[in-house]
């Protein structure tokens, strides 16, 4: 099911690709260019309890020069919302009561490390978004559910940041629309962290991400 996800995601990425190409070549040759794509997913390619279907780029957005924002890329409207109450929190003592040598620092209850990338840990409560699910955090980007929190039940979620200064700068605290992306099974593991997060498909856009969270 993982990897069913993984070549879907990049079969669409190519269409994007190629969008960004024609937008390119209409540049440089100045001819009209006009390129249809129309994506095909089967019932088998629906997430259990959450059928959902691959986003479609919008129209315009891919520039042979610049890389739209992934709140622009995609047409989440596809996705599910749920709206939630969303802070930040980092692995220190501040959030998790633990210190830098304590074994368990910097271990999500899932068991795997905390992280700030394309897609980040993010802690929930599993009876709202079981570990493993993954949404789509407008002004965070992705959020990969790993951990839990005393105070983190219901409709609430804690995005990772790697300290508090980041915390209080790029977020605080903020109620909103998450989109629902695919929910979880109950675990998560390294492996499929990382398979996300390096994606060929996608590095377009981590980069991109990266630069601005600099």
């Amino acid at each position: 099911m993982f990897t069913r996800y993984l070549y879907a995601r990049r079969f669409f990425m190519l269409l994007l690709f190629a969008a960004a190409l024609g937008a390119t070549f209409e540049s440089l040759s100045g001819l009209d260019l006009r390129t249809t794509a129309q994506i095909l997913f089967s019932d088998s390619n629906k997430w259990k309890n959450e059928p959902v279907s691959e986003p479609a780029v919008k129209a315009g957005k891919a520039a042979a020069d610049e890389i739209p924002p992934l709140e622009e890329a995609f047409d989440w409207s596809q996705y599910p919302v749920k709206k939630v109450e969303a802070t930040g929190y980092t692995a220190g003592e501040e959030s998790t009561g633990k210190k830098p040598g304590h074994p368990s620092y910097g271990i999500t209850y899932s068991g795997v490390k905390v992280k700030r990338d394309l897609y980040s840990t993010v802690a929930a409560d599993p009876k709202v978004f079981p570990i493993g699910t993954i949404l789509f955090i407008p002004g965070y980007g992705y959020g990969v559910v790993a951990d839990t929190g005393s105070a983190i039940k219901g409709d609430k979620i804690d995005l990772y940041y790697e300290t508090v200064d980041e915390v209080y700068k790029n977020w605080g605290k903020r109620t909103l629309d998450v989109h629902i992306i695919k929910m979880g099974a109950g675990k998560i593991t390294e492996e499929e962290l990382t398979a996300l997060n390096e994606d060929e498909a996608m590095q377009v856009f981590r980069q991109s991400y990266l630069k601005t969270a600099d």
